[in-house]
């Protein structure tokens, strides 16, 4: 599929993975609706059911991920839980190892600005197997030689999951039925956090930033 043709101010070339979750859709959303994005790459294992004059979809195996395209900038969003990937193992598999390939191959692609959705609690030296997954992948990132790598570190995120045709998780549907409508009283960073929000504030501080950059939940509250 040829480039599309540049418009006045268009220069931005985008690798995004992850379109189909909670914050990849406003991410997705986000980036077709921005002039100066000329061409958003979607890495994923199965096709979109969008079409776009800006959007080229490239559906991979993320074990062996293709030499991307060049771009400027990679969005990181690939994300799923323990119990719909099967084992820690394919959770790991997702959560780490696919965003980091991704980024990697994206550097290799000219990319110096990233933008990464991780979890409030990520630590690399964390004993809770998940929050230790999200902050091995945040240190793997810092570790590349970017522009600027902003990470988004959201509380429990508020979203329409079956709508975006995703497994429940009655877990977070308990959670934000209890913690919702006590959100003011709870510290900002404690607070349900809607997956757009996240999304904005990844689209507003990556072209922007320098360095690194982390977000917690109460700061991206206010986007």
């Amino acid at each position: 599929m040829p480039p599309t043709p540049a418009i006045p101010g268009a220069h931005r070339r985008i690798i995004l993975a992850g379109a189909s979750g909670l914050v990849g859709g406003h991410l997705l959303n986000g980036l077709l609706s921005d002039e100066s994005v000329v061409e958003l790459h979607c890495i994923a294992r199965r096709p979109l059911p969008l079409q776009h004059p800006k959007l080229r979809m490239h559906v991979v195996d993320l074990a062996m991920l293709p030499e991307l395209p060049s771009a400027d900038e990679a969005y990181l969003a690939l994300g799923t839980t323990i119990k719909v990937a099967g084992s820690r193992e394919a959770f790991r598999a997702i959560d780490h190892d696919a965003n980091l390939a991704v980024a990697r191959a994206a550097f290799e692609a000219g990319a110096r600005r990233f933008g990464l959705v991780s979890a409030m609690a990520a630590d690399k030296d964390s004993r809770v197997f998940y929050n230790r997954v999200k902050g091995e992948l945040e240190d793997a990132l810092t570790g590349l030689a970017t522009t600027a790598t902003v990470i988004a570190r959201p509380s429990l995120l508020l979203g329409d999951r079956e709508r975006l045709a995703q497994p429940g998780r009655p877990g977070e549907k308990i959670a934000q039925a209890i913690m919702t409508p006590l959100r003011w009283m709870l510290p900002r960073d404690y607070r349900p956090i809607a997956a757009e929000k996240v999304a904005r504030a990844l689209l507003a501080e990556v072209p922007a930033s320098e360095g690194t950059r982390i977000l917690s939940s109460g700061e991206l509250q206010r986007y």
